[in-house]
């Protein structure tokens, strides 16, 4: 099984049924062969968002996105202390966080943000 790290808006826009998502990451995420899965730095990204009054998401977000067939990665010491020896591609620190996320485990991220392809993170859209 292929594992994916699935980008933030790309896991909203996949429950939300939005064209937004392209045809290349809905087929990435749909792929039996494929193990897509959420960053808790997503979620928390999510969360504080829905904090500030910047998103609307149901208070079952978590729920909802593993009912979709989403496996949760956690954000591991190794996963964070690593963001410290990254460029500045990016200043996002969720997105910063997903990067290291992906390089540490090898894994393609599934996003629109082109910011992801200087730290050599392959990415499906």
């Amino acid at each position: 099984m292929s594992r994916l790290l699935v980008d933030t808006h790309a896991v909203l826009w996949w429950l939300a049924d939005d064209p937004a998502l392209s045809s290349g990451a809905r087929a990435a995420i749909a792929d039996p062969s494929a193990e897509p899965l959420v960053s808790a730095a997503s979620l928390w990204e999510i969360a504080v968002k829905r904090s500030l009054g910047k998103l609307r998401v149901p208070d079952d977000l978590p729920d909802e996105i593993a009912a979709a067939g989403f496996g949760r990665l956690p954000v591991s010491p190794e996963h964070a202390w690593a963001v410290r020896g990254l460029p500045f591609h990016h200043r996002d620190p969720f997105d910063r966080l997903l990067v290291a996320q992906a390089q540490a485990e090898r894994l393609p991220v599934v996003t629109a943000d082109v910011r992801f392809a200087p730290y050599g993170v392959e990415t499906r859209w």
